[in-house]
């Protein structure tokens, strides 16, 4: 069981991250959708979205793929934040098209019904989608060399100096 732990390790803490992301996106989502956005869900979702991904860029480059790189950082958080939009976007879809194409929503649906419509379209559809596809493109165009940062900090000088302080 330790070694496939090991083996899937980015995998295991891209998790965790993602997880910790879910819990800050449902928190500011229905925090915004039950007061200044009660009109606008899927604005509420979006800024829910984003706020986790100022987080999940920050955990996933520190600790999730801390030892990938490749890239320089301005470079790498751009790619971080386009390939997250285009996430952001995969994660709205569902909710869009629940709401908007199927008019799942008041007065076609109770309250209930339409909370429960948006949970399964937006939280758990659309974030499976943006999931995949930023586990994807990070590991593909983000932080695409396995081993850079580990050679970063072996070969740094200034590293190596203070080591031998």
């Amino acid at each position: 069981m330790r070694e496939l732990l090991k083996k899937h390790r980015e995998l295991l803490r891209f998790a965790v991250v993602g997880g910790i992301s879910f819990v800050i996106t449902m928190s500011v989502n229905y925090g915004l959708k039950f007061t200044v956005l009660r009109t606008h869900p899927v604005t509420a979702l979006i800024v829910g979205v984003l706020v986790a991904t100022i987080f999940s860029y920050v955990a996933n480059r520190e600790w999730s793929f801390r030892t990938r790189g490749g890239r320089e950082r301005t470079h790498e958080a751009a790619l971080f934040f386009l390939f997250s939009g285009i996430a952001l976007g995969l994660n709205a879809l569902p909710q869009w098209f629940s709401r908007y194409v199927l008019d799942l929503q008041a007065p076609r649906l109770s309250p209930f019904g339409v909370e429960v419509a948006d949970f399964v379209s937006g939280i758990i559809i659309g974030t499976l989608l943006g999931t995949v596809f930023r586990w994807w493109a990070f590991k593909k165009w983000v932080f695409p060399a396995e081993g850079a940062r580990v050679l970063e900090v072996a070969e740094d000088p200034d590293i190596q100096d203070r080591k031998a302080a």
